[in-house]
């Protein structure tokens, strides 16, 4: 695999959206406390998935107003463990988060399909 140039990793880096907060949202379905629910928000994101103590935990999917989408493991309302992010222009990153940031080994894969293997270390290249 090819490893991706640094300033395109730290352009996509700045891509990932951030979980929103200030908007108004809204379980549509299920235990949104501590559970597993749906909650959608005013600015057009969704989530399903692990809910505890109202923050997104364990499995789930957010999908954003742009079309981009993670999913897999959260902790305490952020991305944490295993995931896929896909961006709306169909470039994908797969592999370790923590704390809301990639952190550890993943593969950046390119609208062409090109494939990156980096590792990371809060959010940041680290090779």
């Amino acid at each position: 695999m090819k490893r991706l140039p640094f300033a395109l990793i730290l352009f996509f880096i700045f891509l990932i959206p951030s979980l929103t907060l200030g908007v108004e949202e809204k379980c549509i379905e299920g235990d949104c406390e501590n559970g597993y629910g749906t909650i959608t928000y005013s600015d057009g994101k969704k989530y399903i998935g692990g809910v505890r103590d109202g923050l997104y935990h364990g499995q789930g999917t957010v999908t954003y107003p742009d079309g981009s989408k993670y999913v897999g493991e959260f902790k305490d309302g952020v991305y944490h463990g295993q995931g896929t992010f896909t961006h709306s222009d169909g470039s994908k990153y797969v592999g370790e988060f923590k704390n809301g940031f990639r952190h550890g080994q993943g593969t950046f894969t390119t609208p062409d399909g090109s494939k990156y293997y980096s590792e990371y270390k809060d959010g940041l290249p680290i090779n």
